[in-house]
């Protein structure tokens, strides 16, 4: 299992950590898998710099061109992936 360091627009990172957005789109650049952490790092996307606040997810769930689902394939492009989260 890894832990991989991520930037989160704020108002991304907010809804996560309140559980309204138990999910995230991301590029899978990392080789994300099933039992990963994401540490989320808030990121003010209208000032341009992190804030210092993070939160830990793990990586429940894994939507992609290698494990779709009935439309994934049609729509997801290959290097990307949907990640459910548990907190």
């Amino acid at each position: 299992m890894t832990t991989h360091e991520v930037k989160s627009w704020s108002h991304l990172f907010d809804a996560i950590v309140s559980g309204a957005k138990p999910y995230d789109l991301r590029k899978n650049d990392r080789g994300y898998k099933v039992g990963d952490t994401l540490r989320l790092w808030r990121y003010d996307n209208i000032n341009g710099k992190y804030t210092g606040d993070h939160h830990d997810v793990n990586v429940s769930y894994i939507t992609s061109n290698d494990t779709p689902c009935a439309v994934s394939s049609a729509v997801l492009p290959n290097e990307y992936c949907i990640l459910g989260f548990e907190t």
